[in-house]
């Protein structure tokens, strides 16, 4: 005898073992060649690292952002990836400055002051500087509503550029974990 609509389990229902395994095995096998050729690209990023590989400063925080973000993107989750890698950035370069700086941040520090202090103080360089901009721009209308109108509104810019939005997802994800990459490496941070 089949289940009925009526029948299926709700969204808070309790899920049987076997049916759980089934869709966390649907789940792995969904995109497996996505997901290796994005652990492969991680690796090669990662490389940039070093053998004594590197200080992340920002306590717990910056250190759950990381390992969440590569787990993120290996997966596919591109949003997930973006944010994530944002708020590593914000995490370790604030916990840089209260580490090693002359002066004390405030209470609640923007994510633009942090970023003008470390320039200031020769943690980040211009050209890294630019493109964690960039990345805050690809975080913020992921965090904060943007009308269709907006050109940062991810809808108004696959319609402009006539791209899928995945598309657009991935490569923000993947300029975001290269970015993260790129500012664990900066001599302010890597070890040895």
């Amino acid at each position: 005898m089949g289940v009925s609509h009526d029948d299926e389990p709700g969204l808070f229902s309790a899920v049987p073992e076997l049916e759980l395994v089934r869709a966390l095995l649907a789940d792995l096998h969904d995109d497996l060649r996505g997901k290796v050729s994005r652990f492969n690209q991680l690796t090669e990023l990662s490389q940039a690292l070093g053998a004594d590989g590197t200080l992340l400063p920002g306590g717990e925080t910056a250190y759950a952002a990381w390992l969440e973000a590569r787990t993120s993107f290996i997966h596919g989750n591109y949003i997930a990836t973006v944010m994530l890698c944002q708020s590593l950035a914000e995490h370790m370069l604030a916990g840089q400055l209260v580490a090693f700086g002359r002066q004390g941040l405030p209470e609640r520090v923007s994510f633009h002051e942090t970023l003008s202090r470390c320039v200031a103080q020769g943690y980040v360089g211009e050209t890294d500087a630019a493109d964690l901009r960039r990345l805050m721009s690809l975080r913020n209308p992921l965090s904060h509503y943007r009308d269709i109108n907006d050109s940062s509104n991810l809808s108004r810019r696959a319609l402009n550029s006539r791209e899928p939005v995945q598309e657009h997802l991935m490569r923000d994800a993947s300029f975001a974990i290269s970015m993260a990459v790129r500012l664990l490496a900066l001599p302010s941070f890597r070890l040895g």
